[in-house]
């Protein structure tokens, strides 16, 4: 067992995790340092994926909009769910966050008068989005923030590294953790007065997602198994188009921007049909989009529908969107026809670890940012966009809160921390080795929750999914494995599993991302914003 302390330490290299780190490493006091742990290395996460841009509210430099009406179309998307304290916090903010990242470096699109390039996407009253090399902003962002860190002195990187368990004392006090490096196969309990929690979303525990292989909702288990409350854990957002890649289950995106510009939504007969469902038609709020595709595949009893370029120009398309256009060219896929390959995967997840405006959660020293943290703003369905907004916000903020109590070393821990530390120390190598049956009980899960907790449940199909994944967990501990990484993600994916699906049966209506097909859908009533929300403890 090997032991250190630092004064911080982020689990997770996405933006939300890399941006505080950048921020609180200009504190020179912080004598033991700042860790950041990533589980492959800094580009593995969701981040460098993100094409669309991100939600910036400056009404002086674009005077059709204004927080009040930003706002609104969160709060709209979101069904009312939405913490509208956090929604009004996170729009109020977005000025001062753009100004951040572009003092970090950050280059966004300008237009041929070189001011910012706002840019509409759906469910947004008017164009508010910014980009950064046209489909390329959450890589071009990821990029300037880990060049910069390499120029941190007291930040150190543990790549390959996954944090298993959070170290609580008696008194509901983070400690520490206890991080497993799974490339060479070594426990550290690493000691601290502040564990952030930064590690994404849940896509891998579905068949079908955009996310990478590394989103297996380690940090809302980890959280959770430590005691952190975590909320709105049913409402799980799927991507309407994703590139449809036969034979393939993790699929790249094909940005909402691309409906943004003009594109529209065609089935394998010819019919442009997302109007049939909504009368915004194809910039429909996500989770409407998503089951209108859903609805028009199983009619044609195809796999996917077509989005038809051929508005926007093959050539603009190409100089708008690089990346979905190299996307397509790795996959086969000609774009001069005028017409895209798509269907929905799970893309994003609203829920996660309950935090306050402060980032912090129910245990002292413990905090959650970005996708897996459940901050309110994004209600039953998160709006485009607003999601890297929510990371540089929130990260901002903790780093302020941070930097201001953060100076002394980690306190002594208690007795209780030890023996979980002391746990770590035993020898479990002659366990048994089988990569093979944890992958087939990985796949049973994805197809599990593809299958009946996916764009529409019921009851029925709820409770089926649970008997199963049940059964998968009793698989997973009546067989000793040896441990790995897998193994740890397996057991991350079917905790968030199960939370996903107890809180979809104990909202027995339909609202946003969240559709019961065996009940009646919630109506929002306009005059009264809900702040119902589903607490899973």
């Amino acid at each position: 067992m090997r032991y250190s302390k630092y004064n911080v330490i982020i689990v997770g290299s996405g933006i939300s995790g890399l941006f505080l780190a950048n921020k609180l490493a200009k504190n020179s006091n912080f004598s033991d340092g700042i860790l950041l742990i990533t589980k492959e290395n800094l580009f593995s996460g969701s981040s460098p994926l993100a094409q669309g841009g991100i939600v910036t509210v400056v009404p002086e430099l674009n005077p059709k909009d204004s927080v009040e009406l930003h706002v609104k179309d969160t709060i709209t998307a979101g069904c009312g769910l939405n913490n509208i304290n956090t929604v009004s916090f996170v729009s109020n903010e977005s000025a001062f966050a753009l100004q951040e990242l572009m003092s970090f470096g950050v280059e966004f699109d300008r237009n041929e008068n070189n001011t910012l390039n706002f840019t509409l996407e759906a469910a947004h009253s008017c164009p508010r989005i910014l980009h950064a090399k046209g489909d390329s902003t959450g890589k071009v962002i990821e990029e300037t923030l880990c060049e910069r860190l390499k120029q941190q002195k007291n930040v150190e990187l543990y790549d390959n590294t996954m944090a298993v368990e959070i170290l609580v004392d008696k008194n509901n006090c983070a400690r520490g953790l206890i991080a497993y490096n799974w490339q060479n196969n070594y426990y550290e309990a690493i000691y601290s007065n502040a564990i952030i929690i930064a590690t994404g979303g849940i896509g891998q525990v579905y068949k079908n997602t955009t996310n990478p292989s590394v989103s297996t909702g380690d940090g809302i288990a980890l959280a959770y198994r430590a005691g952190a409350d975590v909320e709105n854990m049913e409402f799980v957002q799927f991507h309407p188009t994703a590139l449809y890649c036969k034979n393939k289950s993790t699929l790249p995106l094909v940005s909402e921007s691309a409906r943004g510009e003009g594109a529209e939504l065609v089935d394998l007969n010819g019919n442009y049909f997302a109007k049939t469902y909504h009368h915004l038609g194809s910039l429909a709020p996500r989770d409407v989009v998503a089951r209108a595709i859903k609805s028009q595949m199983e009619q044609t009893e195809t796999q996917y529908v077509n989005l038809d370029i051929s508005q926007i120009g093959i050539e603009k398309f190409r100089q708008r969107f690089p990346t979905i256009t190299r996307l397509c060219n790795e996959n086969d896929i000609d774009i001069s026809s005028g017409l895209i390959p798509v269907a929905p995967a799970q893309h994003y997840f609203m829920g996660g670890i309950k935090v306050d405006l402060n980032s912090k959660t129910n245990i002292d020293n413990l905090y959650a940012i970005g996708e897996c943290s459940a901050t309110g703003l994004h209600g039953a369905n998160r709006l485009a966009s607003n999601s890297l907004l929510e990371c540089v916000v929130f990260a901002n903020t903790l780093a302020d809160l941070l930097l201001k109590q953060l100076n002394n070393p980690p306190k002594k821990n208690d007795e209780q921390v030890k023996n979980v530390v002391d746990k770590y120390s035993e020898n479990n190598d002659f366990y048994e080795d089988n990569q093979t049956l944890i992958e087939d009980l990985f796949s049973q899960l994805k197809s599990t929750m593809t299958n009946f907790v996916g764009i529409e449940r019921s009851y029925s199909t709820l409770n089926l999914a649970y008997e199963t994944i049940e059964n998968i967990e009793k698989e997973l501990k009546i067989r000793k494995f040896c441990i790995s990484r897998r193994k740890y993600e397996l057991e991350n994916a079917i905790c968030v599993a199960k939370l996903i699906i107890i809180a979809a049966l104990k909202r027995e209506n339909s609202i946003g991302a969240h559709y019961r097909a065996d009940v009646k859908k919630y109506e929002l009533n306009n005059k009264e914003l809900s702040n119902d929300k589903i607490l899973v403890k």
